[in-house]
């Protein structure tokens, strides 16, 4: 079996194997926070359900082997002294498995409560492999032996409750091989000429293709921009179901959406090597754009939600994404995202702003994707200085693109409620130290300790100089040995892993990071990414991470932490060779 570049292995428990394009992988986790003893196919497809569950086994005894797990990007493997079982994608919707010295048990996940729920399986007389029949999936996972023999099936065509799947072993010194395809209805009998090992090199090429184009500029200073390659490839879906678009999922394990903000900042990393694919992310949730304009909150394989919706930080995000782009957007291109981006604002100015006021409003902190950010705590439904800023930027580009169209009159407009809303949002939120937020129905001002109160920075230079040199100063509070604390280390709301209520997040991050750079506040701005760098090469690409000892939390291969790495590394290393 070929062996993976230096520096990619990981642990399968926090970082899902799988490939890109694939709607599977492999790991050991069930459902949130549910992690299992043995390895699982989980597809995301339907949701996320664990369909079948792998197990290696003693030759001698049957029983399930102890081993050591170890996965690179072309390989996941299993080992016990001499002993192996290697797993590689051969293609997108197919897996091949090869072992040597031990068998393995390939099982149904989840026990079938009813007849008609559950997994179904079967022998299919056509061409002889073993199907198992997903309810939950609606997709069928049909094993063909290429290799070694068949030791034992148990419930074949079984309804309700009951085992039912296949042991593979082979003679001693033999080995056993496997093909594991997920599949609609039919397809032809399972075929290939390719050894396994040939199988593993080319998913080794395939990745390594992938991190040349996304990151050419690593090295040993940057340690960790493989994996976060990785965790980005491997997450990649393909077109199906109302996804749109070849789309990064936020993780393979159960945060399996896009959210209309989290697809931003993946956009931006892709964008310098795979400019393709980032404008794909960038584009899908406009494609589900509704009749108001509004984004949905998240789209996956078989929902499109609407019930929340996300922070417009799309100006911003399309800002940067053109100047990373490696050619300039046609006009065709430039005349759609404006007609979408205008739609989207105008959402904000009118189903989002109260009568006789200037600043729109959230109706819940899901809105502002801070979810339960103490800003929120006063009102839900509440005018706050994050969301005006980002209104802002996204006007400004507006206006910018709307003067390449040329449409000077459009400009123009779109300038000038640009600057009414930084008029208001300074005159009504800022109390001279921070921003505040207000009622959006009526109430007082008050204020928070949550980072989200100075999101503002994101202005940059268009703020006065004043305010931006003392959100620098309140922010410079918050960071932490390892980051920026959501809400300040010294909140009595403070909480370790209270979400959006203290940990360290990854977009916050590159938000504050480059609105300091912009508000003229470098230095803190390299302290900021410095310090985030090194947490993600040291406790990986979590959801978010404890700010005071660096814990990585939640789900553990979150890709716009991975996309946010990679977009601080790149640009430092920019700078230091434009330093040099």
């Amino acid at each position: 079996m070929t062996a993976a570049p230096p520096g990619t292995a990981f642990s399968v428990h926090d970082i899902p194997f799988s490939t890109y394009g694939s709607w599977f992988g492999i790991s050991p986790v069930l459902a949130e926070k549910t992690r299992a003893e043995d390895l699982h196919l989980v597809s995301h497809q339907n949701g996320m359900h664990a369909v079948l569950r792998l197990v290696p086994l003693d030759a001698a005894t049957g029983e399930r082997a102890e081993t050591v797990v170890r996965a690179t990007p072309a390989l996941l493997s299993w080992t016990a002294a001499d002993c192996r079982v290697g797993l590689a994608y051969e293609s997108p919707d197919t897996v091949r498995v090869h072992g040597t010295g031990l068998g393995l048990r390939v099982t149904a996940a989840a026990k079938s409560l009813t007849p008609f729920s559950g997994t179904y399986f079967y022998r299919d007389p056509v061409d002889g492999a073993h199907t198992f029949s997903s309810y939950e999936t609606g997709r069928r996972y049909r094993i063909t032996v290429l290799a070694g023999t068949v030791a034992e099936v148990c419930g074949d065509q079984t309804l309700g409750a009951g085992d039912r799947g296949l042991t593979v072993t082979a003679e001693a010194g033999e080995s056993w091989e496997v093909a594991i395809e997920e599949l609609d209805s039919a397809r032809p009998p399972y075929h290939t000429s390719a050894s396994f090992g040939e199988v593993t090199e080319a998913a080794r090429s395939s990745f390594a293709e992938f991190v040349g184009a996304v990151a050419p500029w690593r090295s040993s200073g940057t340690p960790a921009a493989e994996l976060a390659a990785y965790v980005v490839w491997s997450a990649t879906v393909l077109p199906a179901g109302l996804v749109t678009r070849p789309a990064v999922l936020m993780s393979k394990h159960w945060m399996d959406k896009v959210w209309s903000w989290d697809h931003c900042f993946n956009a931006l990393a892709l964008a310098p090597g795979s400019p393709g694919l980032a404008w794909d992310q960038f584009s899908l949730p406009f494609d589900h754009q509704d009749e108001a304009g509004a984004l949905p909150d998240s789209v996956t394989h078989s929902e499109v939600l609407y019930n929340f919706v996300k922070p417009p930080v799309h100006g911003w995000a399309l800002r940067h994404l053109r100047d990373r782009l490696p050619r300039p957007l046609a006009r065709t291109e430039l005349a759609e995202t404006y007609r979408r981006l205008a739609r989207w604002t105008d959402f904000w100015l009118t189903a989002r702003r109260a009568p006789d006021s200037v600043l729109p409003h959230y109706q819940h902190g899901n809105d502002s994707g801070w979810d339960n950010a103490t800003t929120f705590d006063p009102a839900r439904v509440a005018v706050t200085a994050d969301l005006a800023a980002v209104l802002i930027l996204q006007l400004d580009e507006l206006a910018r693109l709307a003067a390449e169209l040329g449409f000077p009159d459009e400009a123009v407009r779109r300038t000038g409620t640009a600057d009414a809303l930084q008029a208001a949002l300074l005159d009504e939120l800022w109390d001279g130290e921070r921003f505040l937020s207000r009622p959006a129905q009526g109430g007082s001002p008050t204020r928070s300790a949550s980072l989200l109160d100075l999101m503002p920075i994101v202005l940059g230079d268009r703020l006065p100089p004043e305010v931006r040199d003392r959100l620098a100063e309140r922010i410079e509070t918050h960071l932490t040995a390892f980051g920026l604390a959501t809400e300040h280390p010294g909140s009595p709301h403070y909480e370790p892993d209270g979400y959006w209520r203290g940990p360290i997040w990854a977009p916050a991050t590159v938000l504050v990071e480059d609105g300091l750079r912009r508000a003229g506040h470098a230095r803190l701005a390299d302290e900021i990414s410095t310090r985030f760098r090194a947490l993600c090469e040291t406790s990986g690409f979590a959801e978010n991470f404890d700010a005071l000892t660096g814990l990585g939390l939640r789900d553990r291969a979150y890709t716009w932490t991975a996309s946010s790495y990679l977009l601080l590394a790149r640009d430092h290393h920019r700078r230091a060779d434009a330093a040099s």
